[in-house]
């Protein structure tokens, strides 16, 4: 039988929502024994509910709830505030996985599932999310990243656009960042999904819908951006320099 990876959740809480209370208990079991604080849902009010109560630094969500399926919860819940999801299907059909993720949904396991790859999963998500070290080592914030009108800050994880405040979700956040980073390299999906997911494999159309979101939030004009650029036969270029020449 797999062992359970411990010590990483370092106290951070996680809410499991799973109608199947097999499925719930094995989750929470391994969660648990990872270090993390775990609360149990078994359908959709009872998740937002508890999210409400005490708000989760990560959710853990079926898809096929029953009444209110995973989709309207992971929306109501994104309504109340951001909060990294990973989806749960036991379905196979790609069009329900990019449901999930269009609806802001970070990642996504497939039922049947290893419950230790679900607990590395959640491990890296939450290590997204915690901010990241001041590169300067004297707080003056000089891991910001700026470029065509939008601004980054790694440390603070808060994107804007002329001055606005970004809404963005882990993988939005980090693909914005990584961008901003590297601009004018046209990246293959595989390497983003290495560099930015973190995956050495995975299903591409996580990047896809990513960079599609994306662009819906940091384009002007999202049906013909001019930041995000697709490379055909490759990938993704950021190109603020077209922007900033206009």
């Amino acid at each position: 039988m797999e062992q359970p990876p411990t010590g990483g959740g370092a106290g951070a809480r996680v809410l499991v929502v799973d109608d199947d209370p097999t499925v719930a208990e094995i989750v929470t079991g391994y969660l648990d024994r990872a270090g993390y604080v775990v609360d149990r849902a078994g359908d959709g009010p009872d998740a937002l509910a508890r999210a409400a109560a005490h708000r989760p630094d990560l959710v853990v969500l079926d898809l096929m709830l029953p009444g209110m399926d995973g989709l309207e919860v992971c929306r109501r819940m994104r309504g109340q505030g951001p909060v990294p999801v990973i989806m749960l299907t036991a379905r196979g059909d790609e069009d329900d996985r990019i449901l999930g993720l269009e609806v802001g949904a970070d990642d996504y396991v497939t039922k049947p599932f290893s419950p230790r790859e679900l607990v590395l999963r959640v491990g890296s998500v939450l290590r997204r999310v915690r901010p990241v070290a001041d590169p300067s080592g004297d707080g003056s914030g000089s891991g910001v990243l700026r470029a065509a009108g939008l601004t980054v800050d790694p440390e603070a994880r808060r994107a804007s656009k002329h001055g606005s405040e970004l809404a963005l979700t882990v993988r939005e956040f980090d693909l914005l960042a990584f961008f901003l980073a590297n601009p004018g390299r046209a990246f293959a999906r595989e390497e983003l999904m290495r560099d930015v997911w973190g995956w050495d494999f995975g299903d591409l159309s996580t990047v896809t819908v990513h960079v599609r979101r994306l662009r819906g939030k940091v384009e002007d004009d999202p049906a013909r951006p001019r930041l995000i650029r697709t490379v055909w036969g490759v990938g993704y270029r950021f190109d603020p320099a077209t922007t900033e020449e206009a």
